[in-house]
């Protein structure tokens, strides 16, 4: 994409401010029904936030081969997920969909070839979070999925093309954790310690965050033997490649909350812009 392009694209959101990235640590689906230190947190931070025209997520819940948007006008409210109580699947987050600047994130992105999915709703992944930043549900949203096929590379590389939206208004959110292993949880106590090697990759990684060094965090669970604990599986990590990567020189980084639950899922959250 030459200038002239990103002229014509950002050209009505020229006189706003630019929309931030951030990225949420999401957790137990739980946490959507729970009052606890990191709902208050995004409680109280989505009351912060400027109203976007519609919110983009990244959610470590939508897997697929190759790289796709959601159009749905109006998304379900997916449960994806087994054995909570039975409130959790009576949740509903009608927020509408936001299917033009789906088209336009797929147009932005066009060297990645992103395809259009017009049946995909709004995973927990998604409408956990989103209840509670923006709690009437009455911001469009859309998702885009992960490529399980593909490496930290590619998904930094793909989120940098995303950069024009923000400047039309969109919130880019990445939904994972960056610390995620259920292998090794504390099931009794989610306010537990955390693990050691749990710790220390949270540490380390927000470490390149503050830095602005993001080579770190793209080898990710091949960095250390910490690392390969906390990152048994890519599908919680790269959503904060995503936000890492939308972070430009003038964006400070400030975090929404920090801790962890049940030991071993890193809750850290933060913003950039």
């Amino acid at each position: 994409m030459n200038l002239h392009d990103l002229d014509q694209l950002t050209r009505p959101w020229k006189a706003d401010t630019r929309m931030p990235a951030l990225f949420i640590g999401h957790g137990s689906p739980m946490n959507a029904l729970e009052d606890n230190a990191f709902t208050r947190d995004l409680q109280q931070w989505g009351k912060g936030l400027p109203r976007p025209k519609a919110v983009l997520v990244v959610s470590a819940h939508w897997e697929t081969r190759g790289s796709w948007v959601s159009v749905a006008q109006q998304p379900a409210t997916i449960h994806d997920f087994g054995g909570f109580p039975k409130a959790l699947f009576e949740v509903q987050y009608p927020a509408p969909g936001a299917p033009e600047e789906a088209r336009m994130a797929a147009e932005v992105a066009a060297s990645f070839h992103v395809g259009l999915d017009s049946d995909y709703g709004l995973d927990h992944g998604a409408w956990s979070v989103l209840r509670h930043l923006f709690p009437n549900a009455d911001v469009p949203v859309f998702q885009l999925s992960l490529d399980h096929f593909q490496g930290p590379e590619y998904h930094y590389r793909l989120a940098k093309q995303l950069l024009p939206l923000r400047e039309r208004g969109v919130l880019i959110l990445g939904s994972g954790n960056l610390v995620h292993n259920l292998g090794i949880l504390n099931c009794r106590d989610p306010n537990a310690t955390p693990f050691d090697w749990a710790a220390e990759f949270d540490t380390q990684a927000a470490e390149s965050l503050e830095k602005r060094d993001h080579s770190l965090l793209l080898k990710g669970p091949t960095l250390s033997a910490a690392a390969r604990l906390a990152i048994p599986t890519a599908e919680h990590f790269l959503p904060l490649l995503y936000t890492a990567a939308l972070q430009t020189p003038e964006d400070d980084l400030r975090y929404i909350h920090e801790g962890f639950q049940h030991g071993s899922i890193s809750m850290r959250s933060f913003q950039v812009g």
